[in-house]
């Protein structure tokens, strides 16, 4: 049996193969994208709804906080394919997987590809900088982030001007990520929605996949929950 190595593309003879079942999510990964679904969502319809909606507009925003500070630390002592280390590629790869992509087929790649790499380093990027500002954030009216009384009324301005434009940026890049599943689902005939619910995806050959235990993941969130708390509301 031959194996190869983590997010690497099969081998040109193995590509005809039948093929295994290869996990390639761990759970804490998988957890981390649907919450972050779920807590982006929130976020964006409390923010539009206003009022005392407000309130849960902070919660999930600080929560979003703790979810990428969590996935940004996964990403050196997580599971392989989680990790930076392992899909991170420069800017050769990302043109010629790209071209790749106009031809009939492309070049296949257990986890993710170079381009939705820096998708998520811009992901991660943005929604940082969202929950960040929105500390500092105010309405002119009622409602002020948790962390108002530390900045300026200007300051505070400011970044509430950052925050507002920030979420168009936001809502470009969850347009582009949707975009993207759905470009691969239909064109390429990859679906890649159904490993980041069971964390397996077929392959022409078996690859081990180093994974990190759900402990780990329990105590890292944990601490970090803590600390985002204590920073916020301590």
């Amino acid at each position: 049996m031959t194996r190869s190595h983590v997010n690497s593309s099969p081998p040109q003879g193995l590509q005809g193969k039948r093929p295994y079942r290869v996990r390639v999510w761990d759970l804490p990964t998988r957890l981390f994208h649907w919450l972050l679904v779920l807590l982006v969502t929130v976020s964006f319809v409390t923010g539009k709804l206003g009022g005392t909606a407000m309130q849960y507009h902070e919660w999930s925003g600080a929560a979003i906080l703790v979810l990428v500070f969590f996935r940004v630390l996964w990403g050196f002592v997580g599971g392989m394919p989680s990790r930076f280390a392992t899909f991170m590629r420069g800017p050769r790869k990302v043109f010629d997987y790209a071209r790749s992509l106009l031809g009939k087929g492309h070049d296949p790649y257990l986890g993710h590809n170079p381009m939705g790499a820096w998708s998520i380093v811009a992901m991660l990027t943005a929604l940082l900088v969202q929950a960040g500002t929105g500390l500092f954030a105010n309405d002119d009216i009622l409602t002020e982030g948790p962390l108002f009384h530390l900045v300026s009324k200007d300051t505070s301005d400011c970044l509430t001007r950052i925050h507002h434009i920030n979420q168009n940026i936001l809502i470009g890049l969850v347009a582009l990520h949707l975009g993207a599943v759905v470009f691969y689902w239909v064109v390429k005939r990859e679906n890649l929605i159904v490993p980041m619910i069971t964390g397996c995806k077929r392959w022409p050959e078996m690859v081990d996949t180093a994974g990190a235990g759900p402990g780990k993941a329990l105590l890292l969130a944990a601490i970090l929950a803590a600390v985002v708390y204590f920073v916020i509301y301590g």
